[in-house]
């Protein structure tokens, strides 16, 4: 028998001495981080053995240890952080084993359908041996379905919440067996408006159940809703990590694909510091190649890695570039795994990547321990889609260069660009080789697109419509200090923003010629189409393009709203809370003009200056006088507004007309209950245990409450009611048995008018 994991043999563990008094546990040398380390059963270790995990990862580490001692936990933490396990192991743990009678105990709330469903099949890996049975309560699906989900007491319900509370109000669920809770991406939940949903989910559970809450950001709705829901919970923000070091700089360059080369010389010449290390990231091996040798031809000392470079060739090269004997080196993304290079100062994207992710790998390797460090990325036409990806990723909006404003992208000077322009067309025919590897390279780059994932299509499609073309002389170009060169590029960009006012017909045509008087017509015709483009191409032009839409926003928490409801918040190490609320502070005033802007802050502004509103001036117009009595005092309350469709003023409906008020206070809508389980219940002729068990006791209990019973015999006949009413429900067993005598009956009949048939033959 092999050893299992997570278990010791006690001979081995522990020594006795002479006296047999057991001693202390020896500790190993080696520190146990692992899952074998947290107290797991047998069967939940080999669910995640199987599933391929081997080690936590930093939330698993810090969650699964609180959730097993049974605390409510708010945890931030961002997808595929592995917060999927951190609340299942501890789920399973505290299962233990399948209660067919108990019905479900354990919920777990999902913002939408896809997430549910992963989290049900992470819920069949890792729970294989656990031996609990899960289901599934989506919006959309056949509720007759879950119905029968439901009844098949499942021990876990993974659901999303406005389906769930419309199968609780339907079946009036009870959920007093619910020990455990999770709230999965509760911000979003909230933000697509389940707040009442939420709520009344959670005044039906039991008071004792264990409460996990995951968010990727705190509102200030999220700490309201911990306070009254959960129990002493502890916060773990293990997010205060952010993508990207805050002091990387990140520098980004418009180019056309034949300048590219021109333009990383115009870097490791004008702006690049030449005592600074610099790693700079192409495509393909054969890039690589090609820049090595145009470096090498212009005495500029580096080094180059690839995956198929010998690995002692790779050894030595990476050796050279660490000790700082060459300064610059040119690598692809695959050798690039695994190189370590504390003393970083610059990277540069020669060709940019095609995945968000892999440009924090990249740029990632610089501004590290508290260094400093600059990331410049090349990007040409066919890659500004990735651009836009990688600042949908980051949650930045795109800070263009132009003439009021300097950003983090714009374009190269042209009189630097063509100077080095001009060095590398002379290079190229002096030099045979390098006009074959600069073929091979274009070719090698038409194989690497054919390859290259996709831009997001929303990307691709956003892309188009804003003023990249427009971006002016990069800020980094303006601090070299060079008058001429500025101004140079001063008239270069105020010439291509030039649109005239006049077409070529009225700007050289004669004030009396036909072509004017025509064109100055058409003008005055489509006066307002051109104002109004005028004022769309002025939008278009603003510094800071804003790439998210306004969804709807959630109020911030504050530090006193924290530490009101937390009285343990638990962080990375060496990090303060005062640090922690310093950049969170910081990251809360610029989060309206940098992260996703979920409503406009002057919308009601707006709303209230707005012109030629008729709801507005409808209500100004209507006349109302004061009501002399309750009921006409009432009635003035009620609120008008146009209706476009009756062509008149209309009363507005009351904001609970269609609701229904819940035991718990809760206005929610009406269509929660279509009685369509009755219908279920009719259709399939499905009892509930509970049916039969109470049934006694709630014919007491309507007999008890009915109203109108004034007399003896009024009792009587409502118990008669009642037993008629008992009788006429039948279960399976009932219902099979009568139709069996009812075809013994039909066959016995059978046989009577047969023989009364042969009778009359024979006559």
């Amino acid at each position: 028998m092999g050893e299992i994991p997570g278990f010791v043999d006690p001979n081995k563990a522990i020594d006795i001495d002479i006296n047999g008094e057991e001693l202390r546990q020896r500790k190993s040398g080696k520190k146990s981080g692992g899952f074998q380390s947290m107290n797991l059963t047998y069967n939940i270790l080999k669910g995640i053995t199987k599933r391929g995990y081997k080690q936590p990862t930093p939330i698993q580490r810090k969650t699964i240890p609180l959730l097993l001692e049974g605390r409510d936990v708010v945890a931030m933490a961002r997808t595929g952080s592995g917060k999927t396990a951190a609340f299942l192991i501890p789920m399973f743990e505290k299962l233990k084993s399948r209660q067919a009678k108990a019905g479900a105990r354990a919920l777990i709330l999902s913002p939408t359908r896809e997430l549910a469903l992963q989290t049900l099949k992470f819920i069949k890996e890792l729970g294989k041996f656990a031996d609990l049975k899960a289901a599934v309560i989506l919006g959309g699906d056949s509720m007759e379905d879950q119905f029968s989900a439901i009844h098949g007491n499942p021990d876990i319900i993974v659901a999303t919440p406005g389906r769930f509370l419309h199968v609780c109000i339907e079946m009036e669920l009870k959920l007093n067996n619910i020990e455990y809770v999770v709230f999965d991406e509760a911000d979003r939940l909230f933000e697509m408006g389940l707040s009442e949903q939420l709520t009344e989910i959670v005044n039906r559970l039991p008071d004792s159940r264990q409460t996990l809450l995951f968010s990727a950001t705190l509102p200030k709705v999220l700490v309201e809703f911990a306070k009254a829901g959960l129990s002493d919970p502890i916060l773990l923000r293990l997010d205060v990590e952010s993508k990207l070091p805050e002091q990387l700089k990140l520098q980004f360059f418009m180019v056309r694909p034949e300048e590219k080369l021109s333009a990383l010389l115009v870097l490791l010449k004008s702006v690049i510091d030449p005592k600074q290390q610099t790693i700079v990231f192409a495509s393909t091996k054969h890039h690589v190649e090609y820049l090595h040798m145009v470096l090498d031809k212009l005495s500029i000392t580096n080094t180059y890695i690839y995956s198929n470079l010998d690995p002692s060739a790779r050894k030595i090269n990476a050796a050279k570039f660490s000790a700082g004997k060459v300064k610059v080196l040119v690598v692809t993304d695959v050798a690039a795994r695994g190189l370590d290079i504390p003393q970083l100062d610059n990277v540069i994207n020669y060709n940019f990547p095609a995945k968000a992710k892999l440009f924090v790998h990249r740029v990632g390797r610089c501004a590290r321990a508290g260094r400093s460090g600059t990331a410049f990325s090349l990007v040409a036409p066919d890659e500004q889609a990735y651009l836009l990806d990688l600042h949908l990723f980051l949650g930045r909006p795109l800070s263009l260069c132009t003439q009021n404003h300097d950003g983090n992208i714009g374009r190269i000077s042209q009189d630097l660009l063509e100077d080095q322009l001009s060095s590398v067309l002379t290079l190229h025919d002096n030099n045979l080789d390098l006009v074959s590897m600069q073929k091979v390279t274009e070719n090698a780059y038409k194989q690497y697109i054919r390859s290259r994932p996709a831009a997001s299509a929303d990307s691709n499609r956003r892309i188009k419509d804003l003023p990249m073309d427009l971006c002016t002389l990069h800020s980094v170009f303006k601090s070299l200090n060079d008058t001429a060169l500025m101004e140079r590029n001063m008239v270069l960009d105020k010439m291509k923003l030039y649109r005239p006012n006049g077409t070529i017909f009225e700007i050289c045509g004669k004030n009396k010629s036909q072509e004017y008087l025509t064109m100055k017509e058409k003008r005055a015709f489509h006066k307002e189409k051109i104002n109004a483009h005028k004022i769309l191409l002025q939008e278009k032009h603003l510094d800071n393009v804003s790439l998210h839409k306004p969804v709807g926003d959630l109020p911030g928490s504050t530090k006193e709203d924290i530490q009101e409801v937390f009285k343990s918040v638990i962080v990375p190490k060496k990090r303060s809370m005062d640090t922690l609320y310093n950049k969170i502070s910081k990251k809360r005033k610029v989060e309206g003009s940098v992260f996703i802007p979920y409503a406009p802050s002057d919308q009601h502004t707006e709303q209230g200056l707005s012109v030629n509103n008729f709801q507005s001036e409808a209500s100004k117009v209507q006349l109302d006088l004061t009501g002399d009595s309750e009921e006409a005092m009432k009635l003035n309350r009620s609120m008008k507004m146009w209706d476009r469709k009756k062509k008149k003023m209309v009363t507005v409906e009351n904001s609970r007309k269609g609701k229904i008020k819940t035991e718990s206070g809760i206005w929610i809508p009406a269509t929660y209950k279509s009685n369509r389980y009755a219908q279920w219940k009719e259709k399939t002729k499905t009892i509930d245990d509970s049916d039969d068990n109470n049934a006694g006791e709630n014919i007491a209990q309507g007999i008890a409450s009915s109203t109108k019973r004034y007399t003896h015999w009024a009792k009587h006949n409502e118990k008669l009611k009642q037993k008629q009413k008992q009788s006429e429900m039948k279960n399976t067993a009932q219902i099979l048995k009568v139709r069996e005598a009812a075809e013994r009956k039909r066959m016995r009949q059978k046989k009577k008018g047969s023989k009364g048939k042969g009778k009359k033959t024979r006559k």
